[in-house]
């Protein structure tokens, strides 16, 4: 079943819950109203003719209590256990959005704001379906139950104290919308407060190098001090809310203390009423007052949940760029690779301009060029991480954009040129695509695929080998291990394509050479699409296609390349009178004799 996107959506999920904790506060209320009158009962006997048999009503009211006890607990049972409900399927459906979503929805919120959406404002949501609605149903049955009992011992005294409901109902609406909108503004602020925060630990190394602590310090003063103002703003207006409601309460009160004393002092015959129904009346009379002066309380709650659902449902109903297509997975993919007149462009920008190859089973294939060429673009494409033209990419002659987005990913591994590692051991992070990643025959398969990314000896040498943290975004470290790692988190996966973005551009041309050999090992069992600025790489590869400006203008192997004297043969001597330079350099300065 879908989980909704509106928030009486969620409620009509989870109406049995709610329904079964409203049948509870009924039943507290029930008992209350019958603890009313038999007080008004006992306290009659008192000062009747029979005080001795007080203890009757005295006996009944303590098996009511006790009942309305075990009620009231089972009522927040049920309600609370419906809002973290509600709080578990949206982070659920969040998450799932959240890896729905493109590039051009991270273009316009930046990880912290997310971050605030999905800790704050989903806290707010889950207070709004479990304390918001739990007071908001008690009131109710509060209302209902309290003045039972007024109405049965005076009309008159019940509507004189009364009085001051029509102008709580009217404050309280006023209120409403301020509430809304303050909270609103004070979670927006909280947001950016929360990504100013995570950039600057995620780049404090940047920070420090640049001596710039005191000018994000200021920067950071800044934020927090647009959220405090925006915080006391919405505390001052809540603030307001309670001494407000209860100086209205407390007219009522007045009234009744006033006009019920009267009441007392006249005789049953002459409209009076009694000691007891004088208890009975306070005794409802002070139930209502109670939810009436929290009403503000719940409506503040209400209104910081529906203004952090508000904010949630930007990420809810945001459109992804790639979605599933019509025909359903396919029961397994050969992994041919076919690219017809693609072409892409970033806004008015082009990347690619009618690019074709044809890539069959278990051969590979090179893609080099300049910088700007569109290599990285290419390969988020391939694997649809980026919105592909329909018609442009085929895998066993299916097109991709026909296809569902899992079973396209399932089958193309990509190894992204900027080696991101997750805040975990390098087992998990190598292993990342593993069921178990911490099985003893997953570990034989990490450490296989950090053996041909050549990272096995140095993940080895680390203080806890391969259980070692790596860090935030893999800060323990260095670039070129990173980018092993993730190299050998794609060995790991074995797709049946293997893409790998410029793998080689952080390793020195030892580690180059044995990692070639590695990916020379890969192609002979999978699809193997290597994009490199390098010709040693490309050389490997058994067809090569050049880049130039998004356009394919050479393509052959890297013997027909070297001999055409174009765009890659230029490459090749560049690199070659680069690499006899660096080897000058590292010989050793002749002594004269």
């Amino acid at each position: 079943m879908p989980i909704p996107i509106t928030l009486g959506g969620h409620f009509r999920r989870h109406l049995r819950v709610y329904l079964a904790g409203a049948l509870m506060l009924a039943l507290f209320q029930l008992a209350m109203n019958r603890i009313d009158w038999l007080s008004k009962q006992a306290i009659d006997l008192i000062f009747g003719s029979e005080p001795g048999l007080a203890w009757l009503p005295a006996t009944m009211m303590l098996g009511l209590a006790l009942f309305a006890f075990v009620a009231r607990v089972a009522s927040r049972w049920f309600v609370f256990n419906a809002g973290r409900d509600v709080e578990f399927e949206l982070r659920t459906v969040l998450l799932e959005r959240l890896h729905k979503l493109g590039a051009a929805f991270y273009r316009t919120m930046s990880p912290g704001e997310i971050m605030s959406r999905a800790t704050n404002d989903l806290q707010q949501v889950r207070m709004l379906f479990g304390f918001g609605i739990l007071n908001l149903i008690n009131v109710v049955f509060a209302f209902a139950s309290a003045l039972q009992v007024m109405l049965s011992v005076s009309v008159v005294l019940s509507l004189a104290c009364m009085t001051n409901l029509p102008l709580l109902v009217l404050f309280s609406r006023a209120m409403s919308r301020g509430l809304f909108l303050r909270m609103r503004e004070n979670q927006a602020s909280l947001g950016k407060l929360s990504d100013m925060l995570q950039g600057n630990l995620a780049g404090v190394r940047v920070v420090r190098s640049f001596a710039f602590e005191d000018r994000e310090q200021d920067r950071f003063e800044l934020s927090n001090r647009r959220y405090l103002n925006a915080s006391l703003s919405l505390a001052r207006l809540r603030g307001s809310l309670g001494p407000l409601a209860g100086a209205t309460s407390a007219v009522g009160i007045l009234v009744f203390f006033w006009y019920g004393a009267s009441l007392l002092l006249r005789s049953p015959t002459d409209g009076g009423i009694s000691q007891g129904q004088f208890f009975a009346f306070w005794l409802s009379f002070a139930r209502m007052t109670w939810p009436m002066l929290a009403l503000g309380f719940s409506l503040s709650i209400v209104q910081r949940g529906r203004a952090g659902y508000a904010r949630l449902r930007d990420v809810f109903l945001a459109e992804p760029e790639v979605v599933d297509g019509p025909l359903p997975a396919p029961k397994s993919l050969s992994g041919a690779l076919s690219v017809r007149s693609l072409s892409f462009a970033y806004g008015t920008r082009t990347v690619l301009n009618q690019v074709s190859f044809e890539l069959p089973q278990g051969k590979s294939l090179a893609v080099v060029g300049r910088t700007g060429s569109g290599k990285t673009t290419l390969a988020l494409l391939l694997a649809r991480l980026l919105p592909t033209p329909r018609e442009t990419v085929f895998i066993d002659g299916l097109d991709v954009c026909d296809l569902p987005v899992s079973s396209v990913r399932g089958v193309i591994g990509v190894a992204q040129q900027d080696a991101f590692l997750f805040s975990t051991t390098v087992a998990r992070n190598v292993g990342f695509a593993l069921e178990d990643p911490d099985s003893p025959e997953a570990l034989v398969t990490i450490m296989e695929a950090a053996r041909e990314a050549q990272v096995l000896e140095e993940s080895l040498a680390l203080p806890e080998a391969f259980d070692t943290v790596v860090g935030e975004r893999g800060v323990q470290l260095s670039g070129g291990q990173k980018q092993r790692v993730a190299l050998a988190r794609a060995l790991a996966w074995r797709p049946r394509i293997l893409v790998l973005d410029d793998p080689l551009s952080a390793v020195d041309a030892k580690t180059e050479a044995a990692i070639l050999e590695a990916i020379e090992r890969q192609a002979a069992s999978r699809t193997v699409v290597l994009i490199t600025h390098r010709v040693a790489a490309a050389s490997r590869c058994e067809s090569i296609v050049v880049l130039e400006q998004g356009q394919v203008v050479e393509r052959g192997t890297h013997a027909e390349l070297v001999r055409a004297g174009g765009l890659y043969a230029d490459f090749a001597e560049e690199q070659q009178m680069a690499s006899e330079l660096d080897d000058l350099r590292d010989e050793p300065p002749t002594v004269a004799a």
